[in-house]
């Protein structure tokens, strides 16, 4: 339900309204606001969707940035088209989270997959994205999408042998999506994707949440065959620099593959280069 009073994580400064987002403790980054333009408590999480100066209508979960119109296509463009310029036939595609609908309105733009099975916990959240952040949300209406709102983990549990690609589209490991950074939620992963199946997560900063990043892929390592990590510049994550981590059961080669290309971040060249590591995350 759609709340009027002000969040925590909003404060008055000098007559101006400021988002202030806490890192770890450490480090607050502040967001000057337009306009309030959505909040509400949902049985899982805070939602807020707030007008800025810089990054536009932004969604905001638990106080923590979770995608704008200025740079989520970014991270939404890097999370689906690096996976799906590698399987060479992805007809059955699961993303798990991504409330903000982003990574879903990128896989849709591919005519191999023929269904989309959008995994979501919190209704909520893809509600009032795609009421009021429409700048990331927008062209989604397509009759192979599949609205599943339910826990993605115990989702995992429950199917086999079934997803050509499977992405993870977490928020942080903090809260409802702890779970989806554990080693038996990646097995199951590798159970519910096909024999020639490959999935992708986002793991986090390689600056700040290094035993994250290092740790998802120590053990995606242990299942798949093939793992590795690439990485893409999102102004609004702490540090900027972020990382994904691949899992493939038998497909690395890239392809070319029938899909609309009308992205703004991913093309070709970024494909390649965004497996190049600097030196620290190869040690």
């Amino acid at each position: 339900m759609k709340q009027t009073s002000i969040p925590p994580y909003v404060h008055e400064i000098d007559g101006e309204m400021w988002l202030i987002e806490d890192d770890r403790d450490n480090l607050k980054v502040s967001y000057r606001i337009k306009e309030m333009i959505y909040t509400a408590q949902s049985p899982f999480q805070h939602i807020m969707i707030v007008d800025t100066y810089d990054f536009g209508r932004m969604l905001v979960l638990d106080g923590v940035v979770q995608s704008t119109e200025q740079d989520g296509y970014i991270y939404n463009e890097m999370i689906t088209h690096v996976p799906l310029h590698i399987h060479p036939h992805p007809k059955k595609v699961l993303i798990i989270g991504g409330g903000d609908c982003g990574a879903a309105r990128e896989v849709i733009k591919y005519k191999q997959v023929e269904e989309l099975y959008f995994c979501e916990i919190d209704e909520l959240v893809v509600h009032a994205s795609k009421e009021h952040l429409t700048g990331v949300s927008a062209g989604l209406e397509d009759e192979r999408v599949r609205y599943l709102f339910a826990d993605g983990i115990q989702y995992m549990k429950d199917h086999k042998n079934e997803f050509d690609v499977i992405i993870v589209d977490s928020s942080d490991p903090v809260g409802p999506a702890t779970q989806l950074f554990e080693f038996d939620f990646y097995e199951n992963v590798f159970h519910a994707l096909k024999e020639d199946g490959l999935m992708v997560c986002q793991s986090e900063s390689p600056l700040f949440y290094r035993e994250v990043m290092e740790n998802t892929y120590r053990s995606l390592q242990q299942l798949f065959p093939i793992t590795k990590q690439y990485l893409a510049v999102v102004p609004t994550y702490p540090g900027g620099l972020w990382s994904f981590t691949l899992a493939s059961k038998q497909y690395e080669t890239f392809i070319t593959p029938d899909f609309e290309q009308t992205t703004k971040y991913f093309n070709q060249e970024i494909l390649q280069a965004s497996f190049a590591l600097p030196s620290f995350m190869k040690k």
